[in-house]
């Protein structure tokens, strides 16, 4: 899921689909670039133990449920990862002995808020065949139709009378005389509930809102979920409608008046829990420094985001496999997250403020899963905010969730983009991956990391044309694609979390490439704008502010070597600094004479 961003709020929409390129032009791209070692020792570790399958089982098993935080879904899901967690060796915190370094805890959180579970919804036009009709929708094959924070309906559903509104508005409900009646409209069901149900009485409602990505017209049945305000006076219910029920219920309507018989069924749980799950291998030398993943148990999905769940959960059986037979000695430690979306990384960080010291990294994998034959998706690493996401042009595109331009003072210069491409790029040179990244745009537990002033990168998919709909089940999901995206996220915390001088050297010297190449995009495409009219003062600024940030990712390496950089490294830091000051120098001074 990407939920609507709290920070970095600037945001207008710019919505563009990313650019698809194929594994043979993407391997003859890797073939070009200077080939670094970095990884090798970590991917011959960890790509012949990661399996995709063992991470699908996970998905498959979450994908049983409608999991909502405190629901017996999101509990069941939760629990099976303290299992997987537990039969590979970690011991549960309590009862563990100062000598283990794999360990895990069951986190549980009193909830203010009831926790809701769908059970059952059938929706069918009354009269005629009446009740023995073929329903409209039914939970069966929709499981998103019912809004969240439905009630259910008296035993046996009810019958009304369905009236339409053109607009969600106080005008056009008061004209429909909606009270005790069903309500249908175009737009979001939240908004017509509160209206319609809260404000006038009605029945209950029913709402269309498909996005054009999401392929209304060809996957017709497909609905996206969500939710209605809780309110446990009126009891009321909500109908999410796809597009061929909106097209049933359309052509009812213009044939005469509708009557409509409904059934809901739900539960609430009330007092609820939230469980969330902390994994940790411990470090060998740093142990208060680590590398943090998250991943999120809440929403219906399979790849939004059962696959993560399963991706991470079978990065902690490797991880623990490593260990245990002596080929990785994490020298920091390595801690794995799952929970509600964004809450669990940021109560994590939050709660205890000598261990936010030591959080060095953080990655997001939410929706790692994807088919990308079936879906459209394309993964995708979002990247922390770089100029991208202030000048979006050239081969970065925002996607079609939605991106916004940034202030330049929101820019974060690190090494954590590049060094994860690169080893994202490594892999699918080796495998056919394809792999893209993003501008950022936030919305995932990236953002708690970058609002706590940690570095923080998702890992996903877009665009996904099942996206929050029904249609995102077991089938739409990868093993090959699990197994990808989990090594590439496995291997860059190993090397992050033992670095030594050689690698910090190598990753500052991969860094350098990376910056020197952008600049050069950067220049060409200023030449480009220029010839066509372009402000020449801006161009050169853009160079600018790519430098400014490149040299302040090249100064954000003094983290990477155990117990500090040394004299070594910092040379090399200074060196690979004045190498990128003196191209831009030399770009912009181009740029000018041109």
């Amino acid at each position: 899921m990407r939920i609507t961003p709290i920070v970095f709020t600037a945001l207008a929409c710019l919505s563009m689909s990313p650019r698809r390129v194929s594994a043979q032009a993407q391997k003859a791209a890797a073939a070009t670039v200077v080939r670094s070692p970095i990884a090798d020792h970590e991917f011959a570790a960890v790509r012949p133990l990661f399996s995709g399958m063992r991470a699908k089982e996970t998905v498959a098993f979450m994908d049983k449920f409608v999991r909502w935080p405190g629901n017996p879904g999101f509990d069941s899901s939760a629990l099976h990862v303290a299992a997987r967690l537990a039969a590979a060796g970690y011991v549960e915190q309590s009862a563990a002995k100062p000598s283990d370094r794999l360990t895990y805890r069951i986190e549980k959180y009193p909830m203010t808020t009831a926790a809701w579970e769908p059970l059952d919804a059938t929706v069918r036009i009354a009269g005629g065949a009446g009740k023995a009709g073929a329903p409209i929708l039914a939970f069966a094959t929709n499981r998103n139709m019912l809004a969240s924070n439905s009630f259910s309906t008296a035993p046996g559903g009810m019958d009304a009378e369905l009236v339409k509104v053109d607009a969600v508005t106080p005008a056009a409900l008061d004209a429909a005389n909606v009270a005790g009646k069903i309500v249908v409209a175009d737009g979001r069901i939240g908004q017509l509930f509160t209206e319609a149900v809260v404000k006038r009485g009605a029945a209950g409602v029913m709402a269309y809102a498909m996005p054009a990505y999401t392929q209304p017209e060809k996957n017709t049945h497909s609905i996206q979920f969500s939710s209605i305000g809780f309110d446990s006076s009126k009891k009321g219910w909500g109908i999410i409608l796809s597009f061929d029920a909106r097209r049933q219920l359309n052509a009812a309507l213009a044939a005469g008046p509708v009557r409509l018989h409904v059934e809901t069924k739900s539960h609430f749980v009330n007092p609820a829990t939230e469980l969330a799950i902390v994994a940790e291998v411990r470090g060998s030398a740093k142990p208060d420094e680590r590398f943090v993943y998250s991943s999120h148990i809440q929403e219906p999905g399979a790849n939004d985001d059962a696959s993560g769940v399963g991706a991470l959960t079978e990065a902690a059986r490797t991880l623990a496999e490593l260990v245990k037979t002596g080929r990785a000695d994490p020298k920091r430690t390595i801690t794995m997250l799952w929970g509600q979306e964004i809450r669990v990384t940021d109560r994590y960080l939050k709660q205890d403020q000598e261990r936010l010291k030591g959080v060095r990294w953080g990655i997001s994998l939410d929706m790692v899963g994807e088919d990308t034959q079936k879906t459209g998706g394309t993964f995708l690493i979002e990247k922390m905010p770089d100029p991208s996401a202030l000048w979006t042009r050239g081969e970065d595109k925002h996607t079609e969730w939605g991106g916004r331009a940034l202030e330049e003072s929101a820019m974060t210069p690190h090494y954590f983009n590049d060094f994860l491409l690169a080893r994202c790029l490594e892999l699918g040179a080796a495998t056919g991956w394809v792999v893209k990244t993003n501008p950022f745009e936030g919305g995932s537990d990236h953002t708690a990391y970058l609002n706590n002033g940690k570095p923080g990168v998702l890992f996903w998919h877009f665009t996904d044309q099942f996206y929050h709909t029904d249609g995102d089940r077991i089938e739409m999901v990868s093993s090959t694609t699990l197994q990808n995206a989990g090594t590439a996220a496995l291997v860059s915390g190993l090397i992050l979390a033992s670095a030594d001088g050689n690698k910090a050297r190598a990753i500052i010297a991969e860094l350098e490439r990376a910056a020197l190449a952008r600049l050069e995009v950067e220049a060409t495409l200023g030449r480009e704008a220029i010839a066509k009219g372009g402000d020449q003062t801006k161009e050169r600024h853009i160079i600018d502010v790519w430098s400014t940030w490149y040299v302040g990712a090249l100064n954000s390496t003094t983290d990477i070597e155990l117990g500090g950089s040394s004299a070594q490294t910092t040379a090399a830091i200074t060196k690979s600094v004045a190498a990128v000051q003196a191209r831009t120098q030399s770009l912009i001074k181009r740029l000018t004479a041109e």
